[in-house]
């Protein structure tokens, strides 16, 4: 699918829509609305803890629109464009229908120019959180960063790790699920981009008729076997088993030996090792194993890309929109490929703000296939929302405005790294 942008130039009747709507945050949770301007937001700064995802939580309603209205086509301004590096341009510009105004920044990356690459950007322990400046910079993510979004939803009130699949370039898999939460964005061995199912293979040697449900997981599915490694950071005690106490069961690996098994898991503790967690049938088949028995885990993803990063619903796929929430408006973070192409199309949209509202899934949808996208998925939202580019100083920059007036703390993002060929 040919990439198109369709803005026409024409001044925004943002006033109007939201005085003849009567577009309202009555719905809204707990952000609410900033209260910041384009030129006037407030301080993004500070590091403070996060709150919630927009996962689940009640956003503006999409308002009814009068019929006088339906059907009108939005007003846009005139697109900016820039270089951000070589293959890589953010294009931003405001668009108003009459469900009310919204703001856009894209980023267009194409994988095929040399010294431009797509990884994930996490922090140091996996169980552990970091505002995206920090998650892309060079002390985290390495030299060459010049732009990257928020990524995986997280479990935001309790462990801060990421729900789905991630797979770092350079530290490999770090997380994911064997089901549920496996859409995800990836790069094959050939450096293509695609977005698909990517779930967890794992298997004990040992014992072929286990089932291993999770690996670094903010819980263990129910009746399942969880693997925790030293990049999940101290161990969680019974976070991990959704506060299951009874019938739980941890068996410590090293240097392929059981070294400890027991019915009570601790909390706080270092990781040396392999630590496999049980629920149920998971923990009986665990406390089969004694004190020395030899114990080979593995683990790796489905299609063995070399990067992944999930989101949480498939937006488009084959053209096609593959959603149909067209109520919930939300800020948005998404991510599309243009088969004909070859580009990554980063899109988010600001909102839960005066000056821009958000935007729904299906709208969502449609604006990433208007875009050129013939596959999408949906990141994180709402206070995660966060796109960072390279300016003209060298320096990133916060090019949007996220929705609770200061830079949340997320798991992972998205990292557009450039760096020159030979250099």
């Amino acid at each position: 699918m040919r990439a198109r942008l369709p803005l026409t130039a024409g001044a925004l009747v943002c006033a109007l829509t939201l005085a003849a709507t009567g577009a309202t945050s009555a719905a809204a949770g707990p952000d609410g609305t900033s209260g910041g301007t384009p030129g006037g937001g407030p301080d993004l700064r500070a590091e403070r803890g996060p709150r919630h995802t927009s996962d689940g939580q009640p956003g503006w309603r999409a308002p009814a629109v009068p019929r006088l209205l339906a059907g009108l086509p939005p007003t846009r301004t005139a697109p900016t464009r820039s270089t951000v590096a070589p293959g890589v341009t953010l294009t931003r510009w405001d668009e108003a229908d009459a469900r009310g105004p919204q703001r856009f920044s894209l980023l267009t990356v194409d994988p095929s120019v040399p010294g431009v690459s797509l990884d994930y950007a996490g922090a140091r322990r996996i169980s552990g959180t970091a505002t995206l400046p920090t998650l892309l910079s060079a002390a985290y993510s390495g030299p060459g960063t010049v732009a990257g979004v928020n990524g995986d939803f997280f479990d935001i009130g309790d462990t801060g790790a990421p729900l789905g699949t991630g797979r770092d370039r350079e530290r490999g898999v770090l997380h994911a699920r064997r089901s549920g939460w496996t859409s995800s964005f990836s790069i094959d061995k050939q450096g293509r981009p695609d977005i698909g199912e990517v779930p967890l293979r794992a298997k004990v040697a040992q014992r072929p008729g286990w089932t291993i449900t999770n690996l670094n997981s903010p819980f263990v599915e129910p009746g399942g076997i969880g693997i925790y490694t030293a990049a999940w950071g101290t161990t969680s005690g019974y976070r991990v088993t959704s506060g299951q106490r009874k019938n739980v069961r941890m068996v410590l690996v090293r240097g392929g030996k059981v070294v400890r098994t027991r019915a009570k898991l601790s909390s706080a503790e270092k990781i040396r090792g392999v630590m496999l967690v049980g629920r149920g049938p998971g923990a009986k088949a665990l406390g089969t194993l004694r004190k020395g028995a030899r114990l080979d885990v593995r683990w790796w993803l489905q299609g063995g890309p070399r990067m992944a990063i999930s989101g949480n619903k498939v937006l488009v796929r084959d053209g096609v929109v593959e959603v149909v929430d067209d109520r919930e408006m939300h800020p948005r973070t998404a991510i599309g490929i243009d088969r004909d192409t070859g580009e990554v199309l980063v899109l988010v949209v600001d909102g839960r703000q005066t000056w821009s509202r958000g935007a729904t899934m299906v709208e969502l949808a449609a604006t990433l296939i208007d875009l050129g996208a013939d596959e999408a998925l949906n990141l994180d939202g709402g206070g995660s929302t966060t796109m960072l580019t390279r300016g003209s100083g060298g320096r990133l920059g916060v090019v949007n405005t996220p929705s609770d007036g200061h830079l949340r703390q997320v798991a992972n993002g998205l990292q557009v790294r450039y760096l020159p060929p030979g250099g």
